[in-house]
């Protein structure tokens, strides 16, 4: 893992919207509540609590939508309106604090989650995630089918 260091860059998928990260985060968490498994469909989001006074948009515009969330409060999500990417959530109740999607950070490396939150909603597959085989790259999806069909391990 590398150290952050600031300013921190960061952007969306299609790079129309760009912003840095002026200091430190507050925590890393990985969430499985199941809003966060829609938002990356997969078994979990990641989510870094930020003070707002620490992120500053560069450019681009971004739009928002609100949603209930599972605890009985409101999230606003930000994304961009070009890609959809979401950039973070806020949550009108503590307007000091954003929660920024740390996927869209220029050097991920940084990434130092410190625990697991909402693991009632944790998929019972993701605690053998790990052990599961590892490809380095994209494997050539015909024959990757092809292995499996013969029982054999498609990496």
């Amino acid at each position: 893992m590398n150290e952050m260091s600031f300013p921190a860059t960061g952007r969306c998928q299609c790079g129309s919207t760009t912003y840095q990260l002026l200091g430190p985060p507050l925590a890393t968490l990985v969430c499985h509540c199941t809003d966060c498994q829609k938002l990356s469909a997969s078994s979990f989001s990641m989510t870094m609590v930020l003070a707002r006074e620490h992120f500053e948009l560069l450019s681009g515009e971004l739009k928002s939508w609100q949603r209930p969330t599972a605890s009985g409060g409101i999230a606003i999500c930000w994304f961009c309106p070009e890609c959809g990417n979401r950039i973070y959530h806020e949550d009108p109740d503590r307007p000091a604090f954003l929660k920024l999607k740390p996927g869209t950070l220029d050097d991920t490396s940084v990434i130092s989650p410190i625990g697991h939150v909402w693991t009632c909603r944790e998929q019972p597959w993701h605690k053998h995630f790990n052990d599961l085989p590892r490809a380095e790259t994209q494997p050539d999806l015909a024959e990757a089918l092809k292995a499996l069909q013969e029982g054999r391990s498609p990496f």
